[in-house]
């Protein structure tokens, strides 16, 4: 371990406490700490921030203007820094021309490879692009998918024309297109459609062709329901209205487009072989049968070409992505896939004492996959890097060469050093005790109200998979990464209307705050006016109430062209957002400017309303009770923002409800699981059923019913290798059954 290290003196970024630390550099350091502790604030918000800053500062102000933005932490002095690279949660996401091999340039190296050596010869490398005029299929634009009418969603065959069977807008009885089949004397517009005949329903859908065999003769002009609707809605180039959009979404479906079998390139490019496969073919192999192809070409003209491409093949088959295959659309990798799959771009690369951050690198990992990327971040810091990690899995910090937990507390409570030494040293502290503790298995389930049934599910790589989930009890779908868990809750939220509380932003607008997000604001405005006698709206921020200079935003932005732009503290209300007028009204002590300062905890006990308590009580009862209230809901980790969500549905679900959780634990401490448990016991015991996709061990154990998946990845997956209680899992032999009876 070198003797260099970061040094940072008075650290103040939102709750650090003046924080005095010294890490140490060319090592793997472990931040943890309760959720809220500050591990963030020290690890991404000051060192990331400083370092990315300040490499900014050596480019020109042009260069500068298209670079990503650091905003420099509240810091009194900083050192010991290099380059830094951030590898974070956030789902790739894109557009659906975004893929595997895009994002991680293998696709680049494919399509030269097939451009320089392939058979028949086509052309340079942009013939093999569906991104690009020259290779992309004219039918479908290169997305490998066309939108199809769902013909069957048209229709509602117990009711006749005149109680509206034509479930399309415009065609029900006095819509505009009702007379054109209700009045042409070929369809009894009395009759449900169910009791006509199989010909007179194909006319009404197909038009003339279908009609010519009807006994009475349509209109020469007539069209069916299938031909109108598609000229009117996907025939047409204009700018579709919000109207005509929910429209298509509702009555089309995607298929693979009939041209191009979905390999997305004009046809061409899809004859050229290599090796006998032509290259949509490869991008259908997973990554580890890929890599053994290309193996095999062995011409030496693309030498460099095959290196680089083999390189980075083995490089996701290393950090456990070797079961996805090219042609994955990135917005279907989950969040510990997206991280993974930012990393294989830096495991071949010849730079050192770069400074790599990682933010929880093992989310969406099973137990037995840890080791993998464990493995990653030993490798980055031999290669001569250093490595922060900002984790809550025990394997991660067994390895680390350095732990620091930052709390002890979370909000106002945390924001200081409590240790900082190796693992066998940890003691003591709010991390060392929870390591201790262990749910237990649950040995007497919740009898199920009923089940939802899942009949034949093929999404991705499930195998034809038939499974019952219990209603009204905790399921919880495990397995390794890859084994199919995702999909198969997909296929229960489109079959069985489940709503989804994933780790996405829940608003993304800088003035979304946990009292605007709680509907907890008019009922603190209403606090200020009840007492103070002023009206309503001088207590709003985006009313009269608000600085005019900032415009209630506190901070005054300045585009300064190509050079960073400039957030300035509004010298008006100097940041307080609000007029002097509602700043001179106080209730209790406290102007309306302090209530934002305010943490939710703090404001259940000082403001005394009974609508402000029973909108912010589910925070606090999920865990949230370290936030401000004026905090930016934009600020919150992926964690975070999906406990904010299960406290709107503990506080406004009146009905039983099926809730489908994606990895609730991430970004959780330890000691926090058993909060979010009991938040996960309150929808149950509302009549609500509650499924989860979980690898957390503890999660596991208090299931009701586990449906785990394997045994392996990709094609190796898609199977249910064991349905049933928990306690039968404990003892089975599958990767998690395993891991369960681990000490």
């Amino acid at each position: 371990m070198s003797d260099r290290s970061i040094r940072i003196r008075g650290a103040r970024t939102h709750n650090l406490a003046g924080l005095d630390i010294d890490i140490p550099r060319g090592a793997l350091v472990v931040v943890v700490g309760v959720s809220g502790s500050g591990k963030s604030s020290l690890v991404f918000d000051t060192i990331a921030a400083e370092a990315g800053h300040e490499l900014n500062e050596t480019y020109p102000p042009f260069v500068r203007n298209r670079l990503p933005r650091w905003t420099r932490p509240d810091v009194e002095h900083i050192e010991g820094l290099s380059p830094v690279v951030v590898i974070d949660q956030r789902r790739l996401g894109g557009n659906a021309r975004s893929t595997v091999g895009t994002i991680t340039d293998t696709w680049t190296y494919l399509r030269l490879l097939y451009s320089r050596v392939g058979e028949p010869h086509v052309g340079d490398s942009n013939r093999f692009s569906f991104n690009d005029p020259a290779g992309m299929c004219p039918r479908c634009s290169g997305l490998g998918q066309v939108v199809v009418s769902a013909v069957d969603r048209f229709l509602d065959l117990d009711k006749s024309l005149a109680q509206g069977a034509i479930r399309l807008p415009g065609f029900g009885n006095g819509g505009y297109w009702y007379s054109q089949y209700a009045d042409i004397c070929s369809f009894d517009a009395n009759t449900p459609l169910r009791e006509w005949s199989s010909t007179q329903r194909e006319a009404l859908l197909y038009g003339n062709e279908a009609a010519a065999r009807l006994g009475t003769r349509p209109p020469a002009d007539y069209e069916g329901v299938v031909e109108r609707f598609e000229r009117i809605y996907l025939h047409t180039s204009d700018n579709l209205s919000d109207r005509k959009r929910a429209t298509i979404e509702r009555f089309t479906d995607s298929a693979t487009c009939p041209d191009c079998g979905g390999d997305r390139l004009a046809e061409d490019a899809r004859t050229a072989t290599l090796l006998g496969h032509t290259i949509g073919e490869l991008a259908r192999l997973e990554v580890t049968e890929l890599t053994e192809v290309v193996r095999r070409v062995s011409e030496p003209a693309v030498a460099p070409v095959l290196q680089a491409l083999t390189e980075r093949l083995e490089a996701m088959t290393m950090i456990g992505l070797g079961y996805l295959h090219l042609g994955r659309a990135t917005t279907t990798l989950s969040g510990g896939e997206s991280q993974r799959i930012k990393t294989v771009k830096h495991l071949g690369s010849s730079l050192i004492e770069m400074l790599y951050v990682f933010d929880e690198p093992t989310v969406g990992l099973h137990p037995r996959d840890v080791e993998s990327m464990t493995r990653l971040l030993r490798a980055l810091v031999d290669k001569g890097n250093s490595v922060l990690v900002v984790e809550h899995d025990p394997a991660v910090m067994a390895v680390a060469d350095q732990i620091v937990e930052i709390g002890p507390d979370a909000g106002a409570g945390g924001g200081h050093l409590v240790f900082q030494g190796q693992w066998a040293a940890l003691t003591g502290t709010p991390t060392a005790k929870a390591l201790t503790h262990r749910e237990p298995l649950t040995t007497e389930p919740r009898p199920p109200r009923g089940h939802a049934r899942l009949v034949s599910a093929t999404r991705n790589n499930l195998a034809g998979v038939t499974v019952d989930i219990p209603l009204g009890v905790l399921t919880v779908f495990t397995g390794v990464a890859g084994s199919g868990k995702s999909s198969l809750a997909a296929e229960l939220v489109d079959r069985h209307e489940a709503v989804v509380i994933d780790q996405r932003p829940g608003a993304a607008n800088r003035r979304s705050t946990p009292v605007s997000y709680t509907g907890v604001g008019t009922a603190i405005r209403r606090l200020f006016a009840r007492r103070t006698g002023a009206p309503v709206g001088l207590f709003s921020a985006n009313s009269e109430g608000g600085c005019p200079d900032c415009r209630g935003l506190g901070v005054i932005y300045t585009d300064l062209a190509f050079m960073d732009g400039q957030e300035t503290v509004c010298h008006a209300c100097d940041g307080r957002r609000f007029t002097p007028e509602a700043l001179r009204h106080t209730v209790d002590g406290l102007t309306i400017a302090d209530v934002d300062d305010l943490t939710v905890s703090d404001a259940l006990q000082r403001l005394p309303d009974p609508k402000i308590r029973a909108g912010l009580a589910q925070l606090e009862r999920v865990g949230l009770g370290y936030l401000r209230l004026g905090q930016a809901l934009s600020t919150l980790s992926g964690g975070e923002a999906q406990r904010v969500k299960i406290a709107k549905e503990l506080r406004d679900a009146t009905t039983p409800t099926r809730y489908v959780l994606d990895e609730p634990t991430t970004g959780l401490h330890l000691r926090d699981i058993g909060t979010l448990l009991g938040v996960l016991d309150a929808l149950l015991d509302a009549g609500h059923t509650v499924v989860v996709i979980e690898h957390n061990l503890d999660v596991i154990r208090r299931a009701d019913h586990v449906i785990d998946l394997g045994p392996g990845p990709g094609r190796h997956g898609g199977r249910v290798i064991y349905e049933g209680p928990v306690a039968g899992l404990a003892t089975a032999d599958t990767p998690t059954g395993h891991a369960l009876r681990e000490p």
